[in-house]
């Protein structure tokens, strides 16, 4: 008997900006897929095998939603998500000139949070949440 997959509870929801290189969305995404992953270690699953026995890495349970906007949309997405106490991952324009984890991390607590040059954001929530703090979002195309 097969199993039955009920709908996720959850969302996993990435936003990039459109205004990007296809490289740099490519990059965003990346970079806050894994910072999820790494804040919320069950979101990823079990190692994959194959038939002849190789082992791969796990991956996320669950798909990623992405969604596209403007840095006005991305700074709603924020404002939306902190009223309800959802904790995001971000990704700033900033962040695409430095070289390491340390000074990431000291070009963002340089910034206010409404000053922030969003490019990037995710967040993993209840499904009801992510759809109000993405409404009028469209999907990346």
């Amino acid at each position: 008997m097969d199993e039955i997959t009920l709908p996720h509870e959850t969302k996993i929801v990435v936003v990039v900006r459109n205004d990007l290189e296809t490289w740099q969305k490519l990059n965003v995404a990346s970079f806050l897929a894994g910072g999820l992953a790494g804040a919320d270690p069950s979101l990823v699953g079990e190692p994959y095998r194959d038939a002849t026995g190789s082992v791969y890495h796990p991956l996320m349970r669950q798909p990623i939603l992405i969604y596209a906007g403007s840095l006005d949309d991305l700074r709603l997405v924020h404002r939306r998500a902190m009223d309800r106490d959802v904790r995001l991952a971000i990704y700033t324009k900033e962040l695409f000139a430095t070289s390491n984890d340390v000074a990431n991390r000291n070009v963002v607590e340089a910034v206010e949070r409404d000053d922030l040059n969003l490019v990037g954001l995710a967040f993993h929530t209840e499904r009801r949440v992510a759809d109000k703090i993405v409404k009028g979002l469209k999907w990346h195309a």
